[in-house]
């Protein structure tokens, strides 16, 4: 299963953003962003602050669709995937291909709190720790859909990791097209979430554009 294996505060640099790639050290003095290395990497990274010269379209295109592919880690090919589905559904491509990224189970399990980050979380699932509608799933990609149950599996429910997960859950900060059940440590995905319910600063429609070209 292919993933992006290198340093990934190198990715939030050349976006110029804090992705939030690492869980907690991202809000801590750790991050490079705090240490007042918010400049692209390489030779000639730290020069870049000092460029005047306008963006072109194509270019502000293609930063959006790399910013939204490391925010929840897929690499080109699947995410040209994604985008081919989103067209052939009906509604807005850019709303969809969210949509999409959302249900994806890495991502859910990240956002019910079992995780910091959605690269711990894609951990998590390659380990088996999560059973989908019965059925223990290693598949970080599988795409979660109304209605389906999301829970930790019996015997990871021992580990020390999901005791102290337990303790720290809240159902109150789950997003609204999920529930949580904290006490059996079971979620269920309520309904697609919409454009409104994804709390990421982008603009989808230059993704749109990139591909449109």
């Amino acid at each position: 299963m292919a993933r992006y294996t290198g340093p990934v505060c190198k990715l939030c640099r050349r976006e110029g953003e804090k992705l939030f790639l690492k869980g907690n050290r991202c809000f801590s003095t750790k991050c490079p962003f705090e240490q007042g290395r918010d400049y692209p990497p390489g030779e000639h990274g730290r020069m870049a602050r000092f460029r005047r010269r306008r963006p072109s379209d194509y270019s502000l295109q293609l930063r959006e669709k790399q910013k939204v592919r490391r925010i929840y880690g897929v690499l080109e090919r699947q995410f040209r995937r994604y985008f081919r589905e989103a067209e052939r559904r009906s509604g807005l491509t850019g709303e969809n291909l969210l949509a999409l990224l959302e249900s994806r189970l890495d991502n859910v399990v990240y956002r019910l709190g079992f995780a910091d980050s959605r690269v711990q979380a894609r951990q998590l699932v390659q380990h088996g720790h999560f059973v989908v509608n019965g059925h223990r799933t290693h598949v970080p990609s599988y795409i979660v859909r109304p209605q389906d149950t999301v829970l930790v599996r019996a015997g990871s429910r021992k580990s020390e990791y999901f005791k102290e997960r337990a303790e720290q859950l809240d159902e109150g900060a789950v997003p609204t097209w999920l529930s949580l059940d904290v006490k059996n440590m079971t979620a269920r995905m309520v309904q697609t979430p919409g454009r409104g319910d994804i709390d990421l600063a982008v603009d989808e429609q230059l993704i749109v554009e990139y591909y449109s070209r």
